[in-house]
Order: structure tokens, then C-alpha cells, then sequence
């Protein structure tokens, strides 16, 4: 069992936000020793979970009708299935577009990086972007999709 200031210091998270969790029912079974919450091994677990989906978008009400189905037991697990799809779905479409913009960002360092060098854009500019480094090609070719 942890204290709440012991999972605080686990997961970087403040106290009041493990509070407010509790507040909002995300942990439907925590124990309380003379009203001191006690954190165990299913609520250390869970808050691993809400966290991921807090991170991959999804809002408190959200977690907590996930955690509600999660209590109702195995008849929701086609829901929760659902949910989690739904989420890693829009989660890779997410890292696609973040992919797109770091691939910009390299091939624009590069760029620059070249202009210093040379003093202007002219031979640079002439190279794109058959005449570019493979792996600057690639981040090109990437970053100037669609």
C-alpha cells in the first residue's frame, strides 16, 4: 500500500490531481485507513492507465465511463475494446502528423546549415530534392506530403 504523497512522487502528479481523480470515482475500491487514502497495487495499476489515456487525449468523463465499464465486468469488454481502438487510431494519426513536422524541422536545419556554410540558399535550393542526402530526401519527401 502507498500513501498519496508516496504515488505524487511515483508519477509526478500532483496530490490534488490524485485527489480530484478520487473525487470523480477513477478509483471505486481505494482503501482509506482513518480517512488517509491507501493506494494498492489495482489503483497504482489503474492510474497507469488513465494516465495513457489522459495523455493520449481522452477527458476525465471519458476515463470515467472507462473505469465504470471496467467495474460491470466482462459485459463490456467489446466497449472497452472500442474505446481503446478508437483512441490508439486517432493516437497513430497523431504521431504521423508529429513525425511530418519533425521531418520538417531536420530538413530545414539542414538547409540553414548549408546556407551558413555556403553563405546563400542557391546550391540548396538547386538540390531539391533529388540532389539531397538520402536521409534528408526521406525527411523531405515526408514533410511535404499532402
Amino acid at each position: 500500500m502507498y500513501t498519496i504523497g508516496q504515488v505524487s512522487e511515483m508519477f509526478g502528479i500532483p496530490v490534488s490531481t490524485l485527489r480530484y481523480y478520487d473525487k470523480q470515482g477513477l478509483f471505486p475500491h481505494m482503501e482509506r485507513t482513518s480517512g488517509i487514502r491507501r493506494f494498492g497495487d489495482d489503483e497504482v495499476e489503474a492510474l497507469k492507465l488513465i494516465e495513457c489515456l489522459k495523455r493520449s487525449g481522452l477527458e476525465i468523463r471519458e476515463i470515467h465511463q472507462f473505469m465504470e465499464w471496467v467495474a460491470e465486468g466482462p459485459s463490456t469488454y467489446a466497449q472497452r475494446k472500442e474505446l481503446i481502438e478508437r483512441t490508439r487510431e486517432r493516437v497513430e494519426r497523431e504521431q504521423e502528423s508529429l513525425q511530418r513536422a519533425l521531418d520538417m524541422l531536420k530538413f530545414k536545419s539542414w538547409y540553414y546549415e548549408q546556407a551558413i556554410v555556403d553563405g546563400n540558399e542557391d546550391r540548396v535550393k538547386a538540390a531539391i530534392p533529388d540532389g539531397l542526402p538520402p536521409q534528408i530526401r526521406a525527411a523531405y519527401k515526408n514533410s511535404h506530403q499532402g
